[in-house]
This record gives structure tokens, sequence and C-alpha cells, in this order.
């Protein structure tokens, strides 16, 4: 009998076995004994695929049969398609020396409508991340747990540490060794330390896996709050010169100019208007790529015009979430046919009738050797 052994590895995939074959280095082979074991290369490459029906509800009892894979425009029929409970990595950005519409309380809001949508079997963990990010809680199931843990273990800080927080959450999620990872990301989108080398490699790290990436972006509410100041005005009124209390004791004209209501600030501070213009850049850029990561790992980006919004939106999310289908194939060209690394778009088609599916899917894979 010949036994076949294949190496299970990542990067895109939970699934990536890579084992040359004796055959493979071009020399004749002899034919092998019972007691000789054959060395095969496999690879298996696993999707979150959303799927939903003509009123965009939850399609039940999707099968294999059901779907068509396109990789890089050549044809793959699905090997398996299941359905599993979401385990849910909530990152909550909890810092930044410059914030006007960020704060803690807006955060949470945001976290609880989400964790409250989910279904009742997903796994959710929590990280945050101000001046360093830590975990939180990890995965549970019991929603009181982590609901404690957010209201009462999150707290805000001067700074942005983003890039470790994705490092932290990537692998994070990696070591569950389960399928349906899920990572949300409630932030700005900027990093303290403005690394750019070191955000590319996290990006490019979460892009060589399976995991769905969404995110709830402060990046243009920020960006239009911070806008005026750019200029060197500030819609927020200054600091009260005296107390209400104070100003209520003056006589009638003085009383009326010191409690008017003041809408607008100017600053001629270069260093000031440096800062702002700087800041608004980093959340440009940040909007942008962060957009691009959900489009490239099946996500759902929300970039609100509100608070309010992004609070209203947190269902949305959770339904994608809970929307999804764990689904796998074999590549008909492996990743050593082009030397080890390749980017690669995938797409899923439905070939059922009702049945609408959600797919896209823009990966880096890496032989593990």
């Amino acid at each position: 009998m010949v036994n076949v052994i294949s190496r299970l590895a990542v990067l895109l995939i939970l699934s990536f076995a890579t084992v040359t074959a004796l055959a493979q280095s071009g020399r004749v082979q002899p034919t092998p004994t019972p007691e000789e074991t054959v060395k095969v290369e496999t690879e298996e490459i696993k999707l979150n695929v959303l799927a939903f029906d003509s009123k965009g509800q939850f399609f039940k009892d999707v099968s294999a049969n059901d779907l068509v894979i396109t990789e890089n425009d050549i044809l793959h029929q699905p090997a398996s398609v299941r359905r599993i409970p979401a385990n849910v990595l909530i990152v909550l950005d909890t810092g930044g020396e410059m914030r006007y519409v960020k704060s803690l309380d807006r955060t949470r809001q945001i976290a609880r409508a989400l964790i409250a949508a989910l279904r009742p079997e997903d796994n959710v963990a929590l990280i945050q991340y101000s001046d360093k990010a830590e975990l939180v809680d990890d995965f549970t199931s019991d929603r009181k747990r982590t609901l404690d843990a957010l209201m009462k273990r999150t707290n805000f800080g001067r700074g942005s540490a983003m890039i470790e927080a994705l490092t932290l959450a990537t692998e994070t999620l990696q070591k569950l060794q389960v399928d349906n990872r899920q990572l949300v990301l409630i932030t700005d989108g900027t990093d303290g330390r403005d690394r750019n080398s070191a955000r590319f490699e996290a990006f490019q790290r979460l892009t060589a896996t399976d995991i769905s990436v969404h995110v709830f972006s402060y990046a243009s509410l920020e960006s239009t709050d911070i806008e005026p100041r750019t200029k060197g005005i500030s819609n927020s009124p200054p600091p009260k010169a005296m107390p209400d209390e104070v100003a209520q004791q003056l006589p009638n004209g003085a009383r009326d100019v010191a409690t008017a209501p003041k809408s607008k600030t100017i600053t001629i501070d270069r260093d000031f208007l440096q800062r702002m213009k700087s800041r608004k850049a980093s959340l440009e850029v940040a909007e942008i790529e962060l957009r691009k990561l959900t489009d490239s790992t099946n996500g759902e980006f929300i970039l609100p015009v509100s608070v309010d919004e992004m609070i209203d939106k947190a269902p949305l999310v959770a339904r994608m979430i809970d929307s999804a289908y764990v689904v796998t194939y074999m590549p008909k060209v492996p990743v050593i046919a082009t030397r080890g690394l390749a980017e690669r778009k995938i797409e899923v088609t439905s070939k059922r009738f009702g049945l609408d599916v959600q797919a896209r899917r823009r990966v880096l894979v890496q032989d593990s050797k």
C-alpha cells in the first residue's frame, strides 16, 4: 500500500500543503515498494462566501453543486461547502492624541450594537489599542462576559498603535485553528508612528489569510471635522473665559458679550496648521487603504456621514458575517508552478436560481517552505 502524506500550511489558506514529490526532480524514480512513502503536493484554498436570497436574507442549504469558482479566469468546482459559527475578533481604536469625533463611548456603542446582532453561537473576542495593543477578552459565546469586558476593561489613551493591533489580531485569529474567521475594525485607520513599511506588511499578512475584514471607519468624520482647522478655523467654540454663574453677575451689556455664543475661532499657529494638514492627509490615506483591504478580503466597509449611522449599520455587518459559508477548492495551478508566490483573483458565482453570492478576494499565496 502506498501512503500519501500532505502537509497542511498557510498563508491565505488555513490549508495549504506543499511537499515536493521525488519525481519532480526530473530523475526517473523506481517503483515504490509497499514500505516506501510517496510524497505528493496538495493545496486547498478556503474562502468565506456570503449567500443571500432575492430579498437579501440568508440563503440556507447551499451545496457545492450550487457554486462555480473562478481563479484568475480558470473555472473550479468547490470541494466542500459548510456553514459553521463565526469567530469574530473586534478591534477597538481607543487612542489617538488628535481626535475630535472618535470617542470611547461611541466606539463602545458600535461594538455593543454589533455584538447584539450576531448569532448566539458565534464566538467573540476583543482587542483594544491606544499606546499599545492588548487582548481585552478572548473568544467566547458568553455575551455577558464580552459586554462586561467591553464596558469595564476598555479605556482611552494618547497613542495609536494600529500596526501592533493588526499584527496581534492576525496572530490571535490564526492561532484558533478553526474556519470562518472574521475581523472587525472600529477605527480611524491611522497609526501614531506613521510606519509605512510596517503598515504595508501588516496589510499583506492579512491579505494572505482566509480572514474576512470589516471596517467601521471614523476617517471621513474626522477628516470633515478637521478640514476647517487646516485653514486656521475651528467650528468648535473656544473655552469660556469665565464660569456661567460669574458671567450672570455682570452688568447687562457686559453680560451679553460674555454669554454670547461663539461659533468659530481663528488661529495663525503655523505648527498647529501643519499638524492638522498632516492629520487630514493620514486620514485620507487610511480610508483608501482600509477600503482596499475590505475589498480584497470579502468584507464590508462602513464610511458613515454620522456616528449614528455607524451604530445603525452594525446589524448590517453582523448579517454579512452570519451569511457566510466556508467553501474549499483545489486550485488547478499550484503555488509551486508560480515559483512559490502568486497573487490570485478569486470570484464565486451561483448556478442556483434565487441564490446570490458574494465572494470577492484578491490574495497573496506563498509557498510555506
